[in-house]
């Protein structure tokens, strides 16, 4: 992929860890609003955020949502039962990944984080 469209730019981000607050569409709300601060991003709409509400496998609880941005989006994936995140920052431009690291271990009281850029 890395000769694939060079002169559009694209830079990727995985981050997934074991979390130590309670998740809830306020807080979904609230780390959407601080990444986006802290990497100076721009949303150009609200965060949408779904809850299966009881549907589905019980492991499976949580929360989906995404926040679009003016250079892309960021979708984070929340499994409230086992308290894990996964999350994807994805833009069409540069951000600060150790930053990304630090305010997402931060927020989420996360004691192992990994990650991935690609």
């Amino acid at each position: 992929m890395k000769g694939l469209a060079p002169d559009i730019t694209r830079q990727r981000l995985l981050i997934e860890g074991f979390y130590s607050i309670k998740a809830s569409k306020k807080v979904i709300e609230g780390y959407f609003l601080e990444i986006t601060k802290a990497l100076n991003l721009r949303m150009y709409g609200k965060p949408i955020i779904f809850s299966p509400g009881g549907e589905g496998k019980e492991e499976n609880q949580g929360y989906d949502a995404f926040v679009p941005l003016i250079d892309s989006g960021i979708s984070l994936y929340v499994w409230s039962n086992a308290k894990f995140i996964s999350l994807i920052i994805y833009t069409c431009k540069s951000f600060d990944e150790k930053e990304a690291v630090k305010v997402t271990k931060e927020f989420w009281k996360i004691k192992t984080i990994e990650f991935s850029s690609f």
